[in-house]
Parts: structure tokens; sequence; C-alpha cells
């Protein structure tokens, strides 16, 4: 996993310059995701680590799948990565560039989820709070878990705070334990 992502992030960090330079962060977020979910159809990988096809007619088969969705500076890019054998990191690369992208943008993804479902107040509340904790836009986004009994668990980006009554049973379980 860290080969990929060591392989990916020259790729990504490029992408991501040009999607900058050129205004267009969503749509190369658009064109990269798509690229992503080609690239992890079994007849597509299958074509990309067919041997008998030139590097030209597997990037010109990959464009020709994704239709009139890359424009040229993404067709430039297949061809690139099609060249140096590393359309398979397309995912990986997709990844990276979300997240230079999130940076970019100042936003961060928030996943609340709670025992019970939350009034619109509450999560309101709890985006404004969380922007002035971590200083981002906050893109919010809750759930239900019946089993976590009550309080709830918040995931921002690598950061996750369990107050569930789950997660202090448990931790009060394992010092039990230890």
């Amino acid at each position: 996993m860290a080969e990929l992502t060591t392989l990916a992030r020259p790729y990504a960090r490029a992408s991501f310059e040009v999607a900058l330079q050129d205004g267009a962060l969503e749509e190369w977020s658009r064109i990269l995701s798509l690229s992503a979910a080609i690239t992890g159809q079994d007849e597509v990988s299958a074509v990309l680590a067919s041997p008998s096809l030139s590097t030209e007619q597997i990037s010109e088969s990959f464009i020709k799948v994704c239709g009139d969705e890359l424009n040229a500076k993404a067709k430039n890019f297949v061809r690139l990565l099609a060249e140096n054998k590393r359309l398979v990191l397309l995912p990986e690369i997709s990844a990276l560039f979300e997240g230079l992208k999130a940076n970019q943008e100042k936003a961060v993804d928030v996943e609340i989820t709670t025992a019970f479902e939350i009034s619109s107040d509450v999560s309101n509340k709890l985006a404004e709070s969380l922007k002035d904790r971590l200083q981002r836009e906050i893109k919010l986004a809750t759930s239900v878990d019946q089993s976590l009994i009550g309080g709830a668990i918040i995931r921002a980006g690598d950061n996750v705070i369990d107050s569930s009554v789950r997660g202090k049973l448990s931790k009060l379980a394992e010092l039990m334990n230890s």
C-alpha cells in the first residue's frame, strides 16, 4: 500500500497543480474519480495488464471507454500514465488528489454516528463547533447505529472522538481486565 502511495503521489500532485492552475478542481476530481472506477472493472484490468497491447493501444482504449468525460489535458494525463505503466494507480491518485483538494479548500468530511436520530439544530451546532475547533469548512454526514446505546462517534479525517456509551463500556472493560 505504501509503495502504491509513493508511486501515485507525484501524479496526484501534478494533476492537482494543473487543476488548480486551470481553476478546475471539481472537474479533475470528477475525472479522476471516474477513471479510478473504470480502472477497477475486471474487463479494464485485463486490458491494462495485456502484454500484447502497446501503451498507445491501452491508453486509447481507456480514453475511448471514458467517452467525452475526459478533457484534452486529462487525455494527455492518461497517455502519460499508460506510457509509464501506471494506469493501475488511478484509484490511489484519485484518493491523494481528493486529500490535496480538501486541504486546498480547507474542508474536511465529518461523519457523526449516533445511537438515535439527531435534529438538524443539533447537527448544525456540532458542525459549527467542529468548524471552530478544526478551522476548516465541514462537510457533515450523519448516520444512526443503535448498537452505540447512547452518545456519538465523530470522525473528522484522521481524528476520531468516541463518546458513545458502547465505547466507554469497552474502555472500562479494558481497564478492569488489565
